[in-house]
């Protein structure tokens, strides 16, 4: 079993910055790819950043140059740095590992953006 612990979300002003954490546990095999999606209300969850354990990087078009992603493969944890956030980016944001096929969630973190 795996078991994804996010953090860091919170409200926070257009132009502002927040730092999300996800902390992994359980069985976790070496070869995962880790990363967060998001779900704004009335729209479905879509992808916002993936990581491998080899550090390679896939960002939605809407967080590029805003966001960046990394993890510690130590830890197994991700991390997801989103800089000059938009009101748009307001959703929740679910933390992701991938492995062997199966998705496993986090409960979510709220990110609201607004003034």
């Amino acid at each position: 079993q795996v078991h994804l612990v996010e953090s860091g979300g919170g409200l926070v002003q257009p132009g502002g910055s927040l730092r999300l954490s996800c902390a992994a546990s359980g069985s976790i095999f070496s070869t995962t790819v880790m990363g967060w999606y998001r779900q704004a209300p009335g729209k479905q969850r879509e992808l916002v950043a993936t990581i491998t354990r080899a550090g390679r990087t896939m960002f939605a078009d809407s967080v590029k140059g805003r966001f960046t992603i990394s993890r510690d493969n130590a830890k197994n944890t991700v991390y997801l740095q989103m800089n000059s956030l938009k009101p748009e980016d307001t959703a929740i944001y679910y933390c992701n590992l991938k492995m062997i096929a199966i998705d496993y969630w986090g409960q979510g973190t709220q990110v609201t953006v607004s003034s």
